[in-house]
């Protein structure tokens, strides 16, 4: 029997639309409509597309977009500048700061400059220490769409079930294993120096790959009955007669069909980030006019 599908941009359609349909109630009681401020630093073609597809989405769910498109030489005393300026802005909810930053600029010391009530990216250590401890906050948005699709799968109880996740970073790996740990969910994090790791994958219910390695989790990695996230994105080198390459994720796909369900690449998790970004965006917008948070999200 074939693997079954999980279609992240399904998922993520339906759950902008519940966005869309809340922005009304809360711009009737706060007396305004949630903002998005999305910062650029530099001119990286896919963090530009990034912005733009944000950019859209946030107008389209009936917010208001805040776009800075900054040169790459404005240098990390004017940007953090602007992230005070932003911190202060009563519009904005949200600050999002495109993420890699050129060369040059300390990420971590720019993280920490966004007022932890509008990190909608779940990245500043007040955020990160909510997660640790479980307690209310706002979630690296990744990593929090892949558990609604894990939930809309697996229900709401997650407890016991054996879950690997391979990759380490701070935007996916270590939030996501924390995710699970708060589900109740026996966690492994794996990585580049993780020894015997075929065997380790094949023992797990759930498997997150965030790797950034095409198709390195082979389908005989995998055990009967698994659910399988794929976070990789990797465009291979072009075959004959294609002027680009394919995209595929950091899972062999074809090889998986024996599994309970996975998402493909693409079309998986790809579009729940923006989606998440945006359901984050309305949450922090509530908490910050005292409302409680929307229900359904």
């Amino acid at each position: 029997m074939a693997a079954e599908r999980i279609d992240g941009k399904a998922f993520a359609a339906a759950l902008r639309e519940r966005i869309a349909a809340a922005v009304p109630a809360f711009s009737r009681e706060a007396g305004r409509k949630p903002g998005l401020a999305v910062v650029l630093v530099g001119n990286d073609p896919a963090s530009e597309v990034y912005v733009r597809s944000k950019g859209k989405a946030t107008v389209a769910a009936g917010m208001k977009s805040f776009e800075h498109k900054l040169d790459a030489d404005i240098g990390q005393e004017s940007l953090i500048a602007l992230i005070h300026q932003l911190n202060e802005d009563e519009g904005v909810d949200g600050i999002l700061v495109q993420l890699p930053l050129p060369d040059g600029y300390d990420e971590g010391e720019v993280v920490a400059a966004i007022d932890p009530a509008k990190d909608v990216d779940g990245l500043t250590a007040e955020n990160v220490a909510r997660l640790a401890n479980n307690e209310p906050g706002l979630r690296p948005c990744t990593p929090w769409g892949c558990m609604m699709l894990l939930h809309d799968r697996l229900g709401d109880d997650l407890s016991g079930l054996d879950a690997v996740i391979m990759g380490r970073s701070q935007l996916v790996g270590r939030p996501m294993a924390q995710l699970l740990v708060n589900a109740n969910c026996t966690v492994t994090i794996a990585h580049s120096r993780t020894r015997n790791l075929e065997e380790i994958v094949r023992r797990a219910d759930i498997v997150v790959a965030a790797v950034g390695r095409p198709e390195m989790v082979r389908g005989s990695w995998l055990k009967d009955g698994a659910v399988v996230v794929d976070v990789g994105i990797n465009r291979l080198d072009p075959e004959p007669g294609q002027e680009r390459g394919r995209l595929v994720g950091d899972v062999a796909y074809e090889e998986a069909d024996h599994v309970k369900a996975i998402t493909p690449v693409p079309g998986g998790v790809g579009p729940m980030t923006i989606a998440v970004l945006l359901r984050n965006t309305l949450v922090a917008a509530h908490r910050r006019a005292g409302l409680p948070d929307p229900e359904g999200l």
